[in-house]
C-alpha cells in the first residue's frame, strides 16, 4: 500500500509509504489518498482530526517525474488539484506533519492541510520553474494566501530552498520541533485538536473558508446571523468542563 491509514481516538493518520522513493507523489500513490480522504471525509462521527505525515526521512519529494516519463496517468485531467480540494474542504482538521523534503507538489498537498508542523531538517520548496512546469495543484492562490503575496513570490521566483525557521517565521509553519520527535508531536497536537468539540471544529473549518468570499461587514452579519449555533454536547461539556 502507498498510503497507510491508522485510526486510534477519534484521529486518523495517513502516512505515504514511498519511503525509498522519498514518498514521490505518483498517480497511484493519489488514487489511494484519495480514496482515504473521501471515506474519511464522510465519517465526521467517527474521525475528527487528520495527520498526514511520510514514511522515511521526507514527507515527499514532490510529483513523481518518473512517472510522468512512464506515462503513468491520474484517472481524470484535474485529479490531484480535485484531491487537494478536497483535503481543504473536508470538515475534519487536516494537520501537515512534515520533515525532510517537501517540494514543489508536496509543498502544494501540505498548504491545503489546515495546520502545519514540521522537523527542524524540512526543506521547503518550489521548483516548477526549475522544470518548466505552472502549477496547477492550487499553489499560486494557496501559498499567498498562507505567507503573503512577497514571500509567496520569492519562494516561487527562486526556487529557494526554506528551512524550518523561516517557515515558521513567515507563516509556512505552525511550528517546529526537532525531526526525531515530530511524530509524536503531531500525535499530541491532534490529540489535543481533537479532544475539542467536533461540532465546534467542523463549523469554525468550513465559516472561515466562506468568510474569506465575503467583504468584512457582510462577514461579520452572516457570521452573528447564520450561525450553526451550540453543539448537542455543549451543556455536557459545560458540565464536565473538559472532553469531547
Amino acid at each position: 500500500m502507498l498510503v497507510l491509514r491508522d485510526d486510534a481516538d477519534g484521529v486518523a493518520t495517513l502516512t505515504f509509504n514511498r519511503p525509498d522513493a522519498l514518498n514521490a507523489l505518483s498517480p497511484s500513490l493519489f488514487g489511494e489518498l484519495r480514496a482515504h480522504l473521501e471515506s474519511i471525509a464522510a465519517a465526521p462521527d467517527e474521525i475528527g482530526v487528520v495527520v498526514l505525515i511520510g514514511a522515511g526521512r521526507s514527507f515527499s519529494a514532490g510529483n513523481d517525474l518518473k512517472a510522468i516519463q512512464a506515462g503513468e496517468r491520474a484517472p481524470s485531467a484535474y485529479f490531484q488539484a480535485e484531491t487537494l480540494d478536497l483535503l481543504e474542504s473536508m470538515p475534519q482538521i487536516v494537520i501537515a506533519a512534515v520533515r525532510g523534503h517537501c517540494y514543489t507538489g508536496a509543498l502544494e498537498l501540505a498548504i491545503a492541510t489546515d495546520l502545519l508542523i514540521c522537523g527542524d531538517d524540512v526543506r521547503f520548496c518550489d521548483t516548477h520553474g526549475k522544470f518548466s512546469m505552472v502549477p496547477t495543484w492550487g499553489m499560486m492562490t494557496r501559498l499567498p494566501e498562507r505567507v503573503g503575496p512577497l514571500a509567496a513570490r520569492d519562494m516561487m521566483f527562486s526556487g529557494r530552498v526554506v528551512g524550518a525557521d523561516e517557515a515558521v517565521r513567515i507563516g509556512l509553519a505552525n511550528r517546529s520541533v526537532p525531526a526525531d520527535e515530530l511524530p509524536a508531536a503531531a500525535a499530541e497536537w491532534a490529540a489535543q485538536i481533537a479532544a475539542s468539540s467536533w461540532h465546534t471544529l467542523s463549523h469554525e473549518k468550513a465559516m472561515m473558508r466562506q468568510l474569506g468570499e465575503r467583504t468584512r461587514e457582510d462577514g461579520l452579519r452572516w457570521s452573528r446571523e447564520e450561525s450553526p449555533g451550540t453543539g448537542p454536547d455543549m451543556l455536557e461539556r459545560i458540565q464536565a468542563g473538559f472532553g469531547r
